[in-house]
């Protein structure tokens, strides 16, 4: 019976599930997975790369990043989101090294750093397009 419960959860989440009909921002055209997904009040974005609009990789580790987390913004405002909305955030990194350069970025992008999201910063072998970083984020309307 647990599994039967389990299972219609499952269905039901998936059923109110709405899909963006903006374009993914960070991900390559003809990937295969859709830039968010809203289920209730929380919205799960996917994976976003540090390339700029036309595909570039950021120069340096900060421009990549600040690509990256653009490209997230630009995710969460197409469903009516803010990056203070995040409770969640993943970050893959190629290099761990990076990590200040990713921090001194990230930190200008919350308005309340008492409050900031969870994290977690994942050193990473490679990313698709050379990258340095793919970030991707749970976001919950009113969570404050």
């Amino acid at each position: 019976m647990k599994f039967f419960s389990a299972s219609i959860a499952t269905l039901l989440i998936a059923a109110s599930a709405t899909v963006s009909a903006q374009p993914a921002a960070g991900v390559p055209s003809g990937t295969p997975l859709r830039p968010s997904v809203l289920a209730g009040d929380t919205l799960y974005v996917s994976g976003a790369l540090d390339t700029d609009a036309q595909g570039n990789v950021g120069k340096t580790a900060e421009e990549s990043a600040k690509f990256a987390l653009d490209n997230v913004k630009k995710n969460l405002e197409a469903q009516g989101f803010t990056m203070d909305d995040l409770v969640q955030v993943t970050i893959f990194c190629t290099d761990l090294s990076y990590f200040a350069d990713f921090n001194k970025v990230y930190l200008t992008y919350f308005k309340n750093h008492d409050k900031m999201p969870a994290r977690a910063f994942i050193g990473a072998g490679s990313l698709l397009r050379g990258g340095h970083f793919e970030v991707m984020g749970i976001a919950v309307k009113g969570h404050k």
